[in-house]
């Protein structure tokens, strides 16, 4: 089976499990703190099940109306997972605010305790499981829904330490001021992944991926294989790249040597991101540039004209 499905089915079986506990929990309990958690779990459920669907559809072949393939399905996946998560801070507001006023009545927190810090154990193993593999996989999806279940475990872990404060205090507000501070823990984490959601919706690009492009050019141009680059624009989607860039050679190159030339450093590029499969597209132009384009390409941002050596071969 492949390793991203077996991931995501781990997740929604786990997600499955949370919630049954964390409502058996709140059940016994009656602790705000906990139906909070519970909450956020119901919310993790739903998320992993468009994550799935993100992944299956991520998968498919590109066609006429997708040529660059289905890849930011992901990123989409993401953000809404991210507004999953804002929804159940916003539940766990609305009833601990209420518990606070109306008084929260609770009973055996120590079972409560018990089950939700096994719970707590079981979400950091899965959480770490599935970042460690959407970062090996470069499948965003599977890094959202592993930082998601992470964020479900600190949530877990704030709510053991507040009942665990009032079981023994007997100061029984502090579990509604749990639940509050859980929240805006999450709220920040899904603003933090919705964020990157939408660096991914609008190609903003890697920049360590950038500059190692921009070496490798760099490198080709000092040891003479083209007399400049501009142009250069890279995008990625999960484990896709895309690469453009315009290579001056000399002119007086025959199309097959040039083509060898720009195909080699192609394949440099390529051989650098191992873990990605990368499409380098190159524009051919002849050394002479500025005598064909002496206004350069107006309309077309270079974005890195101002980088090394890129300045000095026209834009």
């Amino acid at each position: 089976m492949d390793l991203k499905r077996l991931a995501m089915g781990a997740s929604l079986g786990v997600a499955v499990l949370m919630l049954v506990g964390k409502l058996a929990a709140y059940y016994i309990t009656g602790s705000a703190a906990i139906l909070s958690d519970a909450a956020e779990s119901v919310v993790h459920i739903a998320a992993t099940g468009v994550a799935a669907l993100s992944i299956w559809y991520a998968h498919r072949a590109a066609d006429d109306s997708h040529p660059y393939g289905h890849g930011k399905i992901a990123y989409f996946s993401a953000g809404f997972e991210g507004a999953m998560i804002f929804s159940a801070a916003a539940y766990i507001y609305y009833s601990s605010i209420r518990a606070l006023i109306v008084g929260p009545e609770l009973q055996h927190l120590g079972t409560g305790i018990i089950i939700t810090a096994a719970l707590c154990l079981v979400n950091l193993a899965l959480g770490s499981f599935l970042v460690y593999v959407g970062k090996k996989q470069n499948a965003f999806i599977l890094v959202a829904n592993g930082k998601h279940v992470l964020t479900d475990m600190w949530t877990s872990a704030g709510v053991v330490i507040g009942v665990l404060i009032v079981n023994f205090s007997n100061i029984l507000w502090i579990d509604p001021v749990c639940a509050i501070l859980v929240a805006t823990n999450i709220v920040f984490e899904a603003v933090r992944l919705m964020r990157r959601a939408f660096d991914g919706l609008l190609d903003q690009a890697n920049p360590k991926h950038a500059r190692t492009i921009l070496e490798v050019m760099q490198r080709a141009v000092a040891e003479e294989k083209i007399s400049g680059y501009h142009q250069l624009k890279h995008r990625e989607a999960n484990d896709v790249m895309w690469v453009d860039v315009h290579m001056l050679v000399p002119g007086n190159l025959s199309t097959a040597d040039a083509h060898a030339c720009v195909t080699e450093i192609e394949n440099s590029i390529e051989a650098l991101f191992s873990n990605y499969t990368v499409h380098v597209t190159t524009h051919i132009e002849p050394g002479e540039h500025d005598k064909d384009h002496p206004k350069g390409h107006p309309g077309l941002p270079d974005p890195y004209a101002n980088w090394g050596h890129a300045n000095e071969t026209g834009t």
